[in-house]
């Protein structure tokens, strides 16, 4: 379950593990040249930035496809430690004391472990990179980043970190065909 279930409206969690306050879209809206990037950016992702509650459901939606893969790049991060920079203290006491052909066959061993668990890795990350509904959930993150760093830049009151996440570098692609992604039915206004 989510750690952001029982949020009330306007709060988040950032990249941080923190909760943190939405910045209100009347605040980015003040600030003239934001608030024409929020309206460009807008009609090419199809979203309004400008709209708190889909602000809200954005943030959620960020918060709730990181969580997903933070525990799991974190659980496989260790085996791949293991071989890849457990090889060297390794070579160093036992493979460089023995065979040449113990050597040659240790390292081409290594060598087939750490590609075949990077391999491994993206294959079991690429169903989530090439979901279109979660692709356009990132550009518009991304985007709206954008916007809150065009308002601080011209003099909104936005906390320096805000929105608490990174910027998305691989969202560039917009699917205008994709599904939205549900908002949650506890959350749903009845």
């Amino acid at each position: 379950m989510s750690d952001q279930q029982g949020l009330s409206f306007g709060q988040f969690m950032g990249d941080d593990g923190g909760i943190h306050a939405m910045v209100s879209s009347s605040v980015i809206a003040e600030v003239p040249m934001a608030k024409a990037a929020a309206e460009r950016y807008g009609r090419e992702v199809r979203f309004d930035f400008l709209d708190d509650k889909a602000v809200h459901w954005l943030l959620f939606h960020r918060w709730e496809d990181n969580r997903k893969w933070r525990g799991r790049g974190c659980l496989a991060s260790i085996p791949l430690f293991v071989f890849g920079v457990g090889a060297w203290p390794f070579w160093d006491l036992v493979a460089s004391q023995k065979s040449r052909s113990f050597q040659t066959a240790f390292i081409g061993v290594d060598a087939l472990i750490v590609v075949g668990m990077l391999v491994g890795l993206y294959l079991w990350r690429r169903p989530s990179l090439r979901d279109p509904s979660l692709r356009n959930v990132r550009i518009r993150a991304r985007r709206y980043r954008e916007i809150a760093g065009i308002a601080r830049r011209g003099g909104a009151d936005i906390p320096a970190t805000y929105p608490y996440y990174g910027m998305y570098a691989s969202s560039r692609k917009f699917f205008p065909d994709a599904p939205e992604l549900p908002i949650p039915e506890e959350e749903q206004p009845a």
